[in-house]
């Protein structure tokens, strides 16, 4: 006998890659409103990779829940901009530890050459802009859906 594996679930982990920008819109629509600690943003310049820890709400279960009638979840997700050269961030102050922010949107403007800048706009006008060689996001949910603390689907007027 083995344990259970999350892939044995009947929630399969997303598994995504966005190279295009085409690509960016699904994963940006996936992470809307996500939540992270200002602690889950981590920048390693060596390896030239930005990743983000959050919690995601489950957008592509939203219906299904509505219709049977069953909690709303998140999943904890990891996501990750590789190649990434410069990274600056406004509107919020890194420093605060105990800062909670709200990501809600990811848009990729190209440069020359496949570089450009991928922003990452967050709730309250902050903002995290990150200048790429060639664009490369990677989610990955790590963790098993969880019912959504708040019990309510985000909204947006």
């Amino acid at each position: 006998m083995s344990d259970a594996r999350f892939q044995d679930g009947g929630e399969a982990p997303l598994r995504l890659v966005a190279r295009d920008g085409e690509d960016l819109k699904v994963i940006s629509a996936l992470v809307q409103d996500a939540v992270l600690p200002v602690t889950g943003l981590k920048f390693d310049a060596r390896h030239r990779r930005f990743a983000l820890m959050l919690n995601r709400f489950r957008w592509e279960d939203r219906d299904e829940a509505e219709r049977l009638g069953r909690a709303y979840e998140r999943v904890r997700s990891v996501m990750v901009v590789e190649d990434v050269r410069k990274v600056q961030s406004m509107g919020f102050d890194r420093a605060e530890s105990d800062l909670v922010l709200s990501l809600l949107s990811m848009e990729f403007a190209p440069g020359e050459d496949g570089t450009g800048r991928l922003v990452l706009t967050l709730a309250g006008d902050g903002a995290v802009a990150l200048d790429v060689e060639a664009l490369e996001v990677r989610l990955d949910d790590v963790t098993r859906p969880y019912r959504a603390p708040s019990g309510k689907a985000p909204h947006h007027d």
